[in-house]
Order: structure tokens, then sequence, then C-alpha cells
């Protein structure tokens, strides 16, 4: 492995734990209001975020490259409401596409056939990640001031949970 491309999945790694930080920081927030079923929601993303990172950290070590860790830049911390907090959560799973997207053109461009592999489940998570912001965003935009709906929803939030995907 090219030592760019090692550089890159670290960084990547780096960001996976920072964006544990930035969605555990949106379930305080979520905590902060009285909204327990959100704030669920956030912790187990934060979890997913931690799992993606020791994923990227084990291959590192597979490939015998090393994993190196970073200071994080303190997240944001107050929204206006459950919508700019999904907003925010969306524009995040954006740019942690576009990130993948680099390393998957880097590892492309090196014939780094063990690492482009590797990227495409990441890849698909990516799509999944997207598309459950997006929906619940539309969902958060249709309910606006019903509150029967806006507490049914944290409600099921609630019940989220995170199982590692077997390997």
């Amino acid at each position: 492995m090219k030592e760019e491309l090692a550089l890159a999945l670290n960084k990547q790694m780096n960001f996976e734990f920072y964006s544990a930080h930035v969605y555990l920081a949106m379930a305080a927030y979520c905590s902060g209001e009285s909204l327990d079923g959100f704030a669920n929601f956030f912790t187990v993303q934060a979890e997913e975020e931690r799992f993606h990172a020791m994923k990227i950290y084990k291959f590192l070590n597979d490939r015998r490259q090393r994993a190196t860790l970073e200071a994080m830049p303190e997240p944001k911390n107050e929204y206006s409401s459950m919508l700019d907090v999904f907003e925010h959560g969306y524009a995040h799973e954006q740019q942690n596409t576009k990130k993948f997207y680099h390393l998957a053109d880097l590892a492309t461009d090196d014939r780094e056939y063990a690492t482009i592999y590797f990227l495409k489940w990441f890849i698909d998570e990516q799509v999944e990640e997207e598309a459950l912001f997006d929906s619940i965003i539309q969902k958060l935009k249709r309910i606006d001031k019903d509150s029967n709906a806006f507490y049914m929803l944290d409600a099921e939030f609630a019940a989220r949970s995170f199982t590692p995907p077997a390997e």
C-alpha cells in the first residue's frame, strides 16, 4: 500500500471517530431537550461510527500499516430544532461520502484491489446512511407542529439498537 493511501485511510479512521463525537453531541442535545428516543438514535449512530473507525483500524493493522490517532475538533453542541439536528447530520454524512469516494479514487489509481474491495462496504453503508437521514428529514418536515407524530417518532427511535454486522 502506498503511503498516500495509508495516510488517507488514517485520516478517514480519525474522521469516523470524530463522527462518533459529533453524534454523541447530538445525543446530548436531544437528552437536554428531554427527547430520549432521539438521543438514543444518535447514541446508536455514535456506536456505528466507532465501529466504522475500528474497522479501518483493523484493516490498517492487517495491511501492516500503522494506525495513528489525531486530536479532534469540538463538535457543534447547539441546535435550533430536531430538524436542524438532522439536517446537520445529513450534511455530515454527505461529507463522509465524499471522503470515501476520494479514498476509492486513490485506491483505484494505485490498483490497490484489497482496499477497493474493503471500501465498497463503506460506500454501500453511506448510501444507507444518507437515505436514512433524508427520510427522517422528510418525516420531520411533514410532522411540523403535530406533537403526537413527533412523540411517536421519538418512541420509535427509543427502540433502535446497534448490532455490528457479521464479518
